[in-house]
């Protein structure tokens, strides 16, 4: 990755390959790592703890959040409270409500008050940003992921939710703020230009970095040669 000139946003790498993350590792512009069941199964983990485990042998300077999968508030509690015995650089994932649209509220509140770091996730709205907020003020320190990307994917505008939020925050500077779900490389300079704290890019989003700041009259002319090769490999004629 080349010296992308951000302000403030650090990048965490998104996803399941075990290899892939290992090799982000030895990068310092990635800031951190986070993960979720859905990646995890798409990439064939079938042993959760394994999988982090083997992670956590090689990442030790850096956050790295694992989630909970359970529904019942009881469980999540206590599998929150294993997963975070794994080492001291892990962030405990909780949604911010279970599968019945329950806010998961009281069960972020205890896990912070007992100095859990949580990244709670999958809000999407200024109430729901709130209510967290009120849950994990003065934590030991948390994030909040507002999945920008899916507002977006609805048609609207994510900025206006994504500063909201960080008013929200402000008087808590314990508190960081992740832009979840990108789909393309702008949203790191717009989650940059706003003063968001974090945001996650998946691995294939990671390779587009490389494109940061290209002069556009190379590009063009890349894409030229790129239509005028692929037509001469093809054999076209006319």
């Amino acid at each position: 990755m080349t010296d992308l000139g951000l302000k403030t946003v650090k990048v965490f790498a998104d996803g399941a390959n075990l290899e892939a993350m290992l090799e982000l590792a030895g990068q310092p512009e990635i800031a951190g790592f986070t993960t979720n069941p859905t990646l995890m199964r798409q990439c064939g983990v079938s042993d959760y703890e394994g999988f982090a485990r083997k992670l956590l042998e090689h990442i030790t300077d850096r956050p790295i959040s694992f989630e909970v999968f359970a529904d019942e508030h009881g469980e999540m509690l206590r599998q929150a409270r294993l997963i975070a015995s794994w080492a001291s650089n892990v962030y405990v994932k909780i949604p911010v409500t279970d599968t019945r649209g329950t806010s998961t509220a009281a069960v972020v509140r205890e896990l912070s008050d007992s100095g859990v770091h949580l990244n709670v996730t999958a809000l999407m709205t200024v109430p729901q940003v709130e209510v967290i907020t009120s849950a994990v003020a003065g934590s030991p320190g948390a994030i909040i992921s507002v999945f920008a990307g899916r507002v977006a994917d609805t048609g609207r505008d994510p900025i206006p939710l994504m500063k909201a939020a960080l008013e929200t925050m402000a008087p808590y500077p314990e508190l960081e703020l992740l832009w979840a779900s990108p789909r393309e490389i702008l949203n790191v300079r717009q989650a940059d230009d706003i003063g968001v704290h974090i945001i996650t890019v998946t691995h294939d989003l990671l390779k587009k970095l490389t494109l940061f700041g290209k002069d556009l009259d190379a590009f063009s002319l890349e894409t030229v040669r790129m239509f005028h090769g692929d037509a001469a490999t093809a054999g076209f004629f006319l």
